[in-house]
């Protein structure tokens, strides 16, 4: 198969955000485990903010696996601005991938990366406590699948708080106790993702859930503190939101 056929071919497109600490990684593994049983040829995709080592552990699974790391960039924003080559380079792949799985490392819990046509997976620790799910904004609210981890080691009036506190923010996600050490639950997470329709190009791809609403001068490089010196669209810590400047 050539270059300009791999390109052409449809692709399962998944994309798994979450808190940090949540166990996102550990999850996939046993996930990918379960399509690869099932006759899948995965790709993973991981973004990251400055390190990881998690590429060793895809690895060992034999799959192709590519490292972006984002530095002083938003990691979510980052994965969003990066999908077109990520999927160049699964279709380029000498296996024939018809999965791509990009787990993004996620930060301010405003970002939501999961466009239209993928299957957004949220990843969630149960242990974070019960509001969390009130705190993290999109990245839960507009997911298809939640996957709550750690939930063994909370009591079963917590499981079930918690499970009411994602359907109140999300109420029609499909939601999965999982646990990374075992593999409980993954066998659904897989099902989830073999499931998704398959897209061959991302030219009208939209994102679900628009990403923060400005950029100020703090995010482009302003270090001084004071007022004066940031412009940009501003929310005072008493909620009034204005537009300063260019």
């Amino acid at each position: 198969m050539d270059k300009i056929e791999k390109n052409n071919k449809d692709i399962k497109i998944s994309i798994v955000a979450g808190t940090p600490g949540a166990g996102k990684t550990s999850v996939l593994i046993h996930t990918i485990k379960n399509l690869m049983n099932a006759g899948y040829n995965p790709a993973v995709v991981k973004i990251d903010c400055l390190y990881t080592d998690d590429d060793i552990r895809y690895g060992k699974l034999g799959i192709p696996t590519l490292i972006g790391l984002s530095k002083d960039m938003c990691p979510d924003h980052f994965a969003i601005y990066n999908l077109e080559e990520m999927v160049e380079w699964a279709k380029n792949q000498d296996k024939d991938i018809d999965t791509l799985i990009i787990e993004t490392a996620g930060l301010c819990h405003r970002c939501a990366p999961y466009t239209k046509n993928s299957l957004g997976i949220c990843v969630i620790d149960a242990t974070s406590g019960p509001n969390t799910p009130r705190k993290v904004g999109p990245f839960l609210t507009s997911a298809d699948v939640v996957a709550i981890t750690k939930g063994d080691i909370i009591s079963q009036a917590e499981r079930e708080v918690f499970r009411e506190r994602i359907l109140e923010m999300n109420p029609n996600c499909r939601i999965y106790d999982v646990n990374g050490l075992s593999g409980q639950g993954c066998g659904e997470i897989a099902d989830e993702i073999a499931e998704t329709e398959p897209l061959n190009s991302l030219e009208n791809e939209e994102l679900r859930h628009n990403a923060p609403l400005c950029i100020c001068t703090l995010c482009v490089g302003e270090t001084r503190v004071s007022k004066k010196y940031h412009r940009g669209v501003l929310r005072r810590i008493d909620g009034f939101t204005k537009y300063t400047g260019e």
